[in-house]
């Protein structure tokens, strides 16, 4: 299989929220067919949407090389989610860690459970802020426009 970069999301506002984001990316690398690149600088920033009350999350950006298919890569994030304790009940709900398929390659994908690129990445200041900071020149496979172009966009407070 073409080895296919994959962006994911990473965040947490559980417990030692630096560990658990190290955690993910430990238990990414491990498995055969992903290699992590890099990771983006870690920023903290307040809970959008969700009950209130929240603490705030701390939040990053992972490139990976895959050799493995979305689905795969997706259900492996589903499963890493799972053995670092995220329980799933309220939208939006406080967790342990949240690892979000961003984008991978080019693809684009509009299934029930998986939307790629992620729906919502170019409305988040924190998302963008880290895909600028890793791949500035990488093109939004829908909206046509660069990382730096839609982070530069963004309102500052977004």
């Amino acid at each position: 299989m073409e080895k296919k970069t994959a962006y994911i999301g990473l965040g947490s506002n559980l417990g030692n929220r630096h560990e658990m984001i190290e955690q993910a990316v430990d238990m990414l690398g491990q498995p055969p067919g992903i290699h992590v690149v890099t990771l983006s600088q870690l920023i903290e920033t307040p809970p959008v949407g969700g009950p209130a009350g929240q603490e705030n999350y701390l939040n990053g950006i992972a490139e990976l090389l895959c050799a493995i298919s979305s689905r795969d890569l997706f259900e492996r994030l589903m499963s890493i989610e799972k053995k670092l304790g995220r329980t799933r009940t309220v939208k939006w709900a406080p967790r342990t860690i949240d690892l979000d398929l961003l984008m991978y390659g080019s693809e684009v994908i509009n299934q029930d459970d998986l939307q790629v690129p992620h729906p919502l990445m170019h409305e988040r200041h924190f998302v963008m802020s880290g895909m600028n900071e890793l791949a500035p020149d990488l093109v939004h496979p829908v909206l046509h426009r660069t990382m730096r172009d839609i982070f530069e966009s963004l309102p500052k407070s977004s």
